[in-house]
């Protein structure tokens, strides 16, 4: 697999991270504070996708590290929203958030990874 193969793989698996996360938005209860993080981590999850498509369009190394460091912060972001939303003790949304939490961890660990190969951190 060449370098253009492997980002776009990075680029489908953002895109479905944010899917899957706004699935799971339409799915959590209704509630005041459940109101408040939902726009949150609808940005937060889509936000790394979106960035690693510019940074793949980059205009030189520091718009690249600037965009990759944009994507590791939404994604620790992404963790953080998706701990305080309130499942009112449903199985399978707990089940799924885990999934998603785990997915953040990963997207954070590979941004990280991509920034320390290139110096950027």
């Amino acid at each position: 697999m060449d370098a253009k193969e492997k980002r776009y793989d990075l680029e489908e698996r953002t895109m479905i991270f944010a899917q899957r996360v706004r699935n799971f938005c339409l799915q959590v209860p209704k509630n005041s504070a459940n109101a408040e993080y939902i726009p949150q981590l609808i940005k937060s999850s889509s936000s790394p996708g979106a960035n690693y498509i510019e940074a793949n369009e980059k205009l030189g190394d520091k718009d690249f590290g600037m965009r990759i460091k944009i994507c590791l912060k939404e994604s620790k972001e992404s963790h953080y929203w998706l701990r305080l939303m309130v499942i009112d003790d449903s199985p399978e949304l707990e089940k799924e958030r885990t999934v998603l939490r785990q997915e953040a961890k990963e997207l954070v660990l590979i941004f990280s990874s991509i920034l320390n190969k290139r110096g950027n951190t």
